[in-house]
């Protein structure tokens, strides 16, 4: 039996001994039989806990940043009428922070024999699944002096997934997409691999396009246009070793590196070609082949929602291994990864003759935008120090990105915000160039 606090304000103006509130209910009545006997009775008259009936409805999926709303219906099967206080326990992250006792905290008032439904807004500040993990209810009596209380688990889960919040810059980049393709008035020079159309030549294009035949049988000179080939295989691989914990500001590296391959996932698949994902760091954490352009997108979303940093080397001959079983034929492989010195010198590097005699690589890392304002400090001791610091970190990823460079790798190096649009257009450029 739980004593209420009203209990305790009763006890003090009837001036009880601190006995009234043990737990012997023969002291109890020795000492106030009134008082203990209304305690009983209220005790007594509350709705029974046990007994009570819950089930969950709602969202099961959500953004990061945005809000779920959960359903808790609460049914009273007893003869009596239910006044109680629920507490519905999620994990912390499962909220803003100070906003956890407001959202979980419920009074609701239940009569017998019927049931009410109770919302729970969430908000979580973390990526992943959200387990309910249980519901404790506090039954009080008709005259608030004593409760009962008991706990019920009702299982439910919500998914918190990646926010995309490069998805801004989608539009845009279907519109150069476009352009590549033909589909609007304004006509790209870059080559592709596949013939389109022939148009007459202006002044600015490529001598190597004009066709000569073509020419011959009319006044002027013609020239043939090319579109991007399709239906060609991309093989986004990110990594999730210990380089991925480490923070850009408020953002995890592996976060940032997410919402490129989902940019990069929702072009290329607009572009007509295949896109497979790859999440390795020891072990294969996810993957998502052979899916549909339609549900690529949502596949990959759901796959990347649980991923976290695991704090071990990357195995890179691992995970060559794995690039190359899952791409048996020529593709584009995108690398997510750090280009901090000693993990692409004594992890990439050996393995990298493997991966560009069968594939174009790229290679996306996640550079820290703090460290180029560092190298711009001037004017104290401390300053200099770190500019001269800064300096030399930049110039130590300049020589790494050269390296992957002379070995024919693509490399996409820029800051968590500008990461995802790099890709993109990194992307259309070697779709422009035909080397897909």
């Amino acid at each position: 039996m739980a004593l209420t606090g009203r209990t305790a304000l009763l006890a003090a103006l009837g001036s009880l001994p601190v006995g009234i509130l043990a737990p012997s209910w023969t002291g109890m009545l020795a000492v106030n039989a009134p008082l203990s006997l209304a305690i009983l009775c209220d005790y007594a008259m509350a709705a029974p806990v046990r007994t009570l009936q819950f089930t969950r409805s709602g969202d099961t999926t959500v953004r990061l940043g945005d809000g779920a709303d959960v359903q808790l219906t609460v049914t009273n099967p007893s003869r009596r009428r239910l006044r109680a206080q629920l507490r519905d326990a999620w994990p912390p992250s499962s909220w803003a922070t100070g906003t956890e006792q407001a959202a979980s905290r419920k009074i609701l008032t239940v009569p017998a024999d019927e049931r009410r439904r109770i919302s729970t807004a969430l908000r979580p500040t973390r990526r992943g699944d959200r387990h309910a993990e249980r519901i404790t209810v506090r039954s009080y009596g008709p005259l608030g002096l004593a409760a009962r209380q008991g706990s019920h688990k009702v299982p439910w889960t919500v998914r918190v997934l990646p926010p995309f919040t490069s998805r801004k810059h989608l539009p845009s980049r279907l519109a150069r997409l476009r352009e590549l393709d033909g589909r609007t008035s304004v006509l790209t020079r870059g080559e592709g691999t596949e013939f389109d159309s022939l148009r007459e030549y202006v002044p600015g294009d490529d001598t190597r396009s004009i066709d000569w035949r073509a020419t011959a049988r009319q006044t002027t000179v013609a020239v043939r246009t090319w579109r991007p080939e399709r239906d060609r295989h991309i093989l986004i691989v990110l990594d999730t070793g210990r380089t991925s914990a480490g923070r850009v500001g408020d953002v995890p590296r592996l976060d940032a590196a997410m919402d490129a391959a989902l940019l990069l996932t929702a072009l290329a698949s607009r572009a007509g070609d295949r896109v497979d994902l790859l999440a390795y760091d020891r072990r294969l954490r996810a993957h998502v082949q052979g899916r549909p352009a339609g549900d690529v997108l949502s596949a990959m979303v759901n796959a990347l929602a649980p991923i976290e940093p695991e704090l071990v080397e990357t195995d890179a001959r691992g995970l060559a291994a794995t690039a190359l079983a899952r791409a048996p034929r020529r593709s584009l492989l995108v690398l997510l990864t750090s280009l901090d010195a000693a993990p692409i010198e004594e992890g990439l590097l050996p393995v990298l003759p493997q991966l560009t005699q069968r594939h174009t690589v790229l290679v996306a890392s996640v550079a820290d935008p703090y460290t180029a304002a560092m190298a711009e400090s001037r004017g104290t001791v401390d300053g200099v120090y770190a500019a001269a610091a800064a300096a030399q970190a930049q110039a130590q990823r300049h020589r790494t990105a050269d390296q992957l460079h002379r070995h024919g790798v693509t490399v996409v190096d820029a800051a968590p915000d500008n990461l995802a649009p790099a890709l993109a257009d990194a992307y259309l450029a070697l779709k422009a160039a035909g080397r897909l």
